[in-house]
C-alpha cells in the first residue's frame, strides 16, 4: 500500500537538504503514517485503516462515519480501501 492517508488524503513530499555550504540535494518529508483499527458502529464492524496523526484528529472531531463519508465524498477513499478485521 502507498504512503497516503486514508482521510485526509496527505501524502510524501519532496524538498530539499540544505548543507551549511548551502549545497541542496533532493529529499522526502514522509507522512506521520499508522495502521489503527477502528469500530464502525454503523456496520458492526472492525476496519483497519492506514492514517495520519491529522487523520486521527479529524476522526476524534467529527466520528469514524462522518471522517469516512467526507474523504470518500473528497475521493481520497475507495470503497475497496476499507479492510475488515476478522478476529
Amino acid at each position: 500500500m502507498s504512503k497516503i492517508c486514508q482521510i485526509t488524503g496527505k501524502k510524501a513530499i519532496v524538498g530539499n537538504n540544505v548543507s551549511h555550504s548551502k549545497r541542496r540535494t533532493k529529499r522526502k518529508f514522509n507522512v506521520n503514517l499508522f495502521t489503527k483499527k477502528f469500530y464502525w458502529v454503523e456496520q458492526e464492524m472492525w476496519i483497519s485503516l492506514t492514517i495520519s496523526a491529522a487523520g486521527l484528529r479529524t476522526i476524534n472531531k467529527l466520528g469514524l462515519d462522518a471522517a469516512m463519508k467526507q474523504a470518500y465524498q473528497k475521493g481520497i477513499l475507495q470503497a475497496s480501501d476499507i479492510k475488515p478485521v476478522g478476529f
